[in-house]
């Protein structure tokens, strides 16, 4: 816990500034976060980026991660490794994050504009009581999302969920390439041609 009484003024500032940024950027979630460490091959030089993907982190060595399952809306069991030979777009949601619905729309857009390309998108909720998902989109006009539940937080296995929104990318052999973390303008027009460029690299991994 913090002592506010037994910090600077600058501190504190800076205390105000970080938690303010946090909030604009994304919601603050309970969850511990990590990043993966097995590294399994170098990503060579990265992808140049357009100045609205500018957070995100191509990583220089994709990670593996463990095979963790999830479950779909209609109760069904599913994993990340189903998407074999594909660039997977996992982005963290929850009903209480205001910046993740806004980014649901975005989502959806970059889903049906990749149908017939090696990128497909996977929202997973990590609301902890699933039951209020499906009411939850329902009354949004959302009611046909295709969103994974995570109520137990197996996700944490894999990537940090520490805040959401956050977005990670996915090999095609289901390999750690890259994150941003926090809300991003998935719509702006910059970002269906650099995902087209990270799709031809990683596909076929």
């Amino acid at each position: 816990m913090i002592n506010f009484q037994n910090i600077t003024l600058s501190a504190k500032v800076a205390l105000g500034l970080t938690l303010a940024s946090s909030l604009f950027w994304g919601c603050i979630s309970t969850a511990q976060a990590s990043i993966p460490m097995t590294k399994v091959y170098s990503t060579g030089k990265a992808i140049e980026k357009p100045m609205i993907m500018s957070r995100f982190i191509e990583m220089s060595s994709a990670r593996s991660v463990p095979d963790v399952s999830f479950t779909d809306t209609q109760g069904d069991e599913i994993s990340l490794k189903q998407y074999k030979g594909k660039v997977v777009m996992v982005n963290l949601w929850a009903t209480w994050c205001a910046p993740c619905v806004k980014e649901i729309p975005q989502m959806e857009q970059i889903r049906q504009a990749n149908l017939n390309n090696n990128l497909v998108v996977v929202p997973i909720s990590i609301d902890e009581e699933p039951e209020l998902v499906k009411p939850f989109l329902a009354k949004h006009k959302l009611a046909n999302y295709q969103t994974w539940l995570d109520p137990h937080k197996k996700i944490d296995q894999v990537m940090p969920a520490d805040v959401v929104p956050a977005t990670y990318f996915f090999d095609g052999s289901g390999n750690l390439i890259g994150f941003l973390r926090g809300y991003l303008d998935w719509g702006d027009k910059e970002v269906q041609p650099y995902l087209e460029k990270l799709t031809a690299k990683y596909a076929g991994k």
